[in-house]
């Protein structure tokens, strides 16, 4: 794994362990002390807040993306329209039932919210006992630029399904935290996001061209990254580099309108 992936891996573990062969089973264990992580892995899901569907029209569809059908989830108060759109993007395992059931939650608060699969044309994760081998198989592959083409046909879907055009927010978690991010500086029709977690700096390839930190100062709309001060595998020090991003296109603004003052 390149070291984007590995400190991915180690975000999902809380570990800063260099040596550690992460494993599927060893992700469960770790999980078990750190709340939402256990909920997030694809078996302990099973067994994680089961969010009824009465009352929603809920379940699989297929969005059209050049021709290629991609699967997602979604839920929605039944036969309500024009409702706000919530685009959730799931972390490295895929839509899993724990992301299932987010939709569910929020159409139980009066969104039209939609988890499509970002990693359909490059493998199924639940297939990879190895979150290394995962993380090198499948998600190493996955563009940015393909997961944006995916997102703007989600949002295309939704307002053509029952949503509001003008009301489209993002949330995701871990992998799907960096995604949140990049989405909200991609599309100007994204009014709001929340990345639980999420890498916003690091190694960039071909695949991932430009991080979080590198789009602060074109982000489209206003994004809440929550982030654990004693989170191992995204240090404190990454989240303050992204403030100072902020901060510098603040100051920026602020001298090409004639204020050149210090932002606090």
């Amino acid at each position: 794994m390149n070291h984007n992936h590995i400190a991915d891996t180690h975000a999902l573990l809380n570990s800063t362990d260099a040596s550690l062969t992460p494993t599927r089973r060893l992700a469960l264990q770790t999980a078990l002390g750190i709340g939402y992580a256990a909920a997030a892995m694809p078996l302990m899901a099973q067994t994680a807040v089961q969010t009824s569907a009465e009352g929603l029209t809920s379940g699989r569809i297929e969005i059209d993306v050049n021709g290629f059908k991609v699967p997602a989830y979604r839920s929605a108060p039944a036969g309500k329209t024009n409702l706000p759109v919530v685009l959730v993007i799931c972390e490295i395992f895929g839509v899993h039932e724990y992301i299932a059931d987010v939709t569910r939650r929020l159409a139980k608060e009066g969104y039209l919210a939609i988890a499509p699969e970002m990693f359909v044309r490059q493998g199924d994760p639940s297939q990879f006992k190895e979150i290394a081998k995962l993380q090198a198989e499948v998600i190493s592959k996955v563009p940015d630029a393909q997961v944006m083409a995916d997102l703007d046909a989600t949002v295309k879907w939704a307002t053509q399904n029952g949503g509001n055009p003008n009301k489209v927010a993002i949330t995701g978690f871990c992998w799907g935290g960096r995604i949140t991010w990049l989405y909200a500086e991609h599309n100007p029709k994204v009014k709001a996001g929340v990345a639980w977690y999420g890498r916003m700096e690091g190694q960039t390839n071909a695949n991932n061209p430009k991080h979080p930190i590198d789009l602060a100062a074109s982000l489209k709309a206003p994004v809440l990254g929550l982030y654990g001060g004693a989170d191992t595998g995204i240090p404190v020090t990454s989240v303050n580099n992204m403030k100072g991003g902020f901060k510098d296109e603040v100051q920026h603004a602020l001298t090409r309108h004639g204020i050149p003052r210090e932002v606090s």
